[in-house]
């Protein structure tokens, strides 16, 4: 498919996802342009330059710069990241400068777990994606929300699930409760496809992988040749109270993603509130989908 001619704007270039996504759409042959901030650091635009990207910088109350950005484009990605003056406010502004200038489509910056289901006040972050989500769906731009349930990369990282140290998988209330993992590389090059495609719908649910912390063990009992158990941290009601003492006394509650706010992430994951139900992989079938068990060997094998 020969894109050569397709225009998409993108916003958080300069990000780990946004870098991604932007690799990935000019892979599919895609012109990009990427708004960045006034006073962007030299070494971030001379990077994105040699990536084949045109960067505007912009300031995005600068309305009349930020409408004449999105001409002639076919769609907007944004892969903005924060709390409520960057979810709402600014992206408000991108989206109102995308209708104004006549963008066929928008990508808005959701990237995660389906908080459609959510209770409400579960989760600030997404709580913030849910109210974009109603404002969106006011205006006459076509729009696809990209859910991809956690980043895979947590499995190894920032999410206390697989305790490498000793040998056991945490959870919180039911061992079996599937959860939804996809790297970053395959969103990514999800969001790449989708953005090229003018016939998405407006939800799309991917998962590289859908595992439970029981199914984790048997993973990691294989790829170790350890013996790793299940460790029960409690119930979910249980993990509402830690998050709220660690929210009550947490100093910096204006952090995009404070401990308690992974918290609250996993207690959706591990309710299976935000839990994907329809998943449309197959929806561009040459994409390589990346497994937990390839995340966890991966790992392994470069400790």
């Amino acid at each position: 498919m020969n894109n050569s001619r397709t225009t998409i704007l993108l916003t958080g270039a300069t990000g780990d996802l946004g870098e991604r996504i932007t690799k990935a759409l000019i892979a599919q042959g895609a012109t990009v342009k990427a708004i960045v901030r006034p006073g962007t650091s030299a070494n971030k635009l001379e990077h994105l330059h040699q990536l084949g990207v045109m960067t505007v910088p912009i300031d995005y109350t600068d309305s009349t710069a930020l409408r004449n950005a999105c001409e002639d484009v076919s769609c907007v990605v944004s892969v903005l990241n924060g709390l409520r003056d960057v979810m709402i406010g600014t992206q408000t502004l991108l989206l109102n400068a995308a209708v104004e200038a006549g963008v066929p489509r928008f990508i808005p910056s959701d990237y995660s777990m389906d908080y459609r289901n959510l209770p409400e006040g579960s989760n600030r972050n997404l709580n913030l994606r849910r109210e974009f989500m109603k404002q969106l769906d006011k205006t006459p731009i076509k729009t696809t929300s990209i859910l991809n349930g956690a980043f895979g990369e947590l499995l190894t990282g920032m999410a206390p699930i697989v305790l490498f140290r000793y040998k056991r998988i945490l959870y919180w209330e039911n061992a079996d409760q599937l959860m939804d993992f996809t790297t970053k590389d395959n969103v990514a090059a999800y969001t790449a496809r989708a953005a090229l495609d003018p016939d998405t719908p407006r939800f799309l649910q991917i998962a590289g992988d859908q595992v439970s912390a029981s199914q984790l063990v048997t993973i990691m009992n294989e790829l170790s040749g350890q013996q790793y158990r299940l460790l029960r941290a409690g119930g979910h009601k249980r993990l509402e109270r830690l998050t709220a003492l660690a929210r009550l006394f947490d100093r910096k509650q204006q952090d995009a993603f404070p401990a308690w706010q992974g918290m609250q992430y996993m207690n959706g994951m591990f309710t299976g509130a935000g839990k994907l139900h329809q998943i449309d992989n197959d929806r561009y079938p040459d994409i390589q989908w990346t497994s937990a068990k390839q995340i966890l060997s991966n790992h392994i094998r470069n400790e």
